[in-house]
């Protein structure tokens, strides 16, 4: 069997890369790098026989192939481009990048190279997720008109006073680390509709109050360091199709919500409401119909899958490409679009109006030009 040298770039989320691996036996992962003392815990853990404090040292080794970056979201883009630049394929965790001028370099960088660059859209792999996109690709909500994605907790922030609260090292707050994820979900639900218009509003509210940090996080609470990032967002956006998608994404609000995210589609023949609180795996989605004049609610029985296993499908994916050519989904250009459309809503929150989303397509031709 043909294998693949894999490096691990980040010991945190990292672990999630490497327990995706583990599944996958075209894997071989021959190092990791990262500054923190448990790299060497996860190295022991996977049976990983080499450990970096400097990544650029790994990435000079002829044995590896491929790299995945599970870094802070301001190290994206430049390990990124090292990376791309010692011949490397690149997997990279969410966001793509802090703003789309940064993702535009890396995924002309990409392309150029002829590396694959793919990006962890995890959620897409859930069962739930799954069964849904089947029900609605053999039509069977008919036409999907509107969308309602949501990510929301009572108390999330990461890290107060951490890199996630601070402008040029996360790039925003809970819509480009959380929204992200179900933007994507509900685009890729709705078979990737060009949203084109973007209206939004986003709040600081609680996290300058020092309040709504996440007691489930690494990180230490510094409240003597500026918050500079919003708590809460919200936008309604519009396709060229016509449909639409209503976004929430906060990480503290005074609400019931604990960790709950989810999407809810309405279409022409029926709907769906997949809500997944606290990371729950089953009893997550419901569909609706109506037939012979009675009204229908569905809850499929679903499997229920381990917390890494999104990592793993994305993994597969990645090796698929790598090694047969299989064009890689989600891809570099994912990520790029879902950070334009983030870029759009921050945009229209600080201007206070309706903003136009340009294409991915025609941003890559200008850069190109």
């Amino acid at each position: 069997m043909q294998t693949v040298g894999i490096g691990v770039i980040g010991c945190g989320i990292g672990k999630w890369h490497l327990e995706g691996y583990d599944t996958d036996p075209r894997a071989n992962v021959v190092a990791i790098s990262g500054l923190e003392d448990r790299c060497h815990d996860l190295a022991r853990e996977h049976d990983v026989p080499n450990v970096y404090t400097d990544y650029r040292e790994m990435l000079a080794r002829p044995d590896i192939q491929a790299v995945s970056i599970a870094v802070p979201n301001f190290l994206h883009v430049p390990i990124g481009l090292d990376a791309i630049a010692a011949g490397k394929h690149v997997l990279m965790e969410k966001p793509l990048a802090r703003n789309t001028e940064e993702g535009e370099v890396l995924v002309r960088a990409a392309e150029e190279a002829g590396l694959v660059l793919g990006i962890i859209f995890n959620r897409r792999s859930r069962a739930d997720m799954q069964a849904l996109k089947s029900a609605i690709d053999r039509g069977a909500l008919g036409e999907i008109y509107h969308a309602r994605a949501y990510w929301n907790r009572r108390a999330g922030i990461p890290g107060l006073g951490s890199w996630f609260t601070n402008k040029d090292g996360a790039g925003g707050g809970p819509l480009i680390d959380l929204g992200v994820h179900v933007l994507d979900m509900a685009l890729w639900l709705m078979d990737e509709p060009n949203v084109t218009r973007a209206s939004a509003a986003t709040y600081a509210k609680l996290g300058p109050q020092g309040i709504g940090n996440w007691s489930g996080n690494r990180f230490s609470v510094t409240t003597d360091m500026p918050y500079e990032v919003e708590d809460f967002a919200t936008a309604f956006l519009r396709t060229a199709r016509g449909s639409t998608l209503y976004l929430e994404a906060s990480w503290a609000e005074f609400s019931s919500r604990t960790d709950e995210f989810g999407v809810h589609i309405l279409g022409t023949k029926g709907g769906a409401e997949l809500d997944v609180k606290d990371y729950a795996t089953v009893g997550t989605l419901k569909l609706f119909s109506f037939e012979d004049g009675v009204q229908i609610d569905a809850v499929p029985r679903l499997p229920e899958k381990v917390a890494s296993a999104g990592h793993a499908e994305v993994i597969h994916a990645f090796l698929d490409s790598i090694l047969d050519g299989v064009p890689m989904v989600p891809d570099g250009r994912n990520g790029l679009e879902r950070t334009a459309l983030i870029d759009a809503i921050y945009r229209s929150a600080r201007e206070d109006r309706e903003v136009e989303v340009p294409s991915v397509m025609s941003l890559l031709e200008v850069g190109a030009a």
